[in-house]
């Protein structure tokens, strides 16, 4: 049952991995932008790990020794693959009516991610998403996760406080991000980091489902 009081003004919400179903393909793009170019392909854990950096920062920490100047050669053979297949990447089943439903219950919603702002755009037209959320960031117009910024640019956007906030991501960069900026989180532990690398970050729930984070921000929210 829906609580009648919402204990959450604002609800922020990563994409990658927590509505959307990408972070298998992110991985698939990484792994294939690496090949191409011939440098060494990163494990699926690997490259898993750095879903919700930004491109800049999630080069950085595959490839420590690359010099900046070849950055933006893998930066373009990734761009290359995913957008050749992020109009068929699929909302997690029920994030759509979630996303709905909360908008009509009168919660602001704003969604912080690792992806650029031509890249969440795109997200927004292909789900039909971008008129239900009242503001967001991206990587490249403010600080990468885990610092704060995202969060408390969004929270002075709108007006929030922090403790009316709850952020809600399926990695540690989206839970250390809540816990710099003093928010509260939920994790979505079905997304790209393992759930039980998410517990230490002090999140109110960890969700092993869509389903499960659902029915707990209906349930307590």
């Amino acid at each position: 049952m829906a609580t009648s009081t919402k204990r959450f003004d604002l609800l922020i919400f990563d994409w990658d991995g927590t509505l959307m179903d990408s972070a298998g393909s992110i991985v698939d793009c990484i792994q294939a932008a690496s090949a191409d170019l011939g440098w060494p392909v990163p494990s699926r854990d690997a490259a898993s790990h750095i879903i919700g950096l930004g491109l800049k920062e999630a080069v950085e920490a595959l490839f420590p020794d690359l010099p900046e100047t070849e950055h933006p050669r893998l930066v373009e053979r990734y761009r290359h693959h995913y957008l050749g297949r992020d109009h068929e990447i699929p909302l997690f089943e029920g994030a759509r009516e979630l996303i709905v439903e909360l908008h009509a219950r009168g919660y602001l919603l704003a969604v912080a991610t690792g992806k650029a702002r031509r890249g969440l755009a795109r997200a927004f037209g292909h789900s039909g998403l971008g008129p239900y959320f009242h503001a967001s960031r991206t990587a490249d117009e403010t600080h990468s996760k885990p610092h704060p910024a995202m969060i408390l640019e969004l929270l002075d956007e709108l007006g929030v406080d922090g403790g009316r906030a709850l952020m809600i991501g399926d990695t540690s960069h989206d839970l250390e991000m809540a816990r710099n900026a003093g928010t509260p989180s939920l994790a979505a532990g079905y997304g790209a980091h393992p759930a039980g690398s998410l517990a230490g970050f002090g999140p109110l729930e960890v969700c092993g489902d869509f389903g499960r984070l659902a029915a707990w921000l209906r349930a307590h929210a």
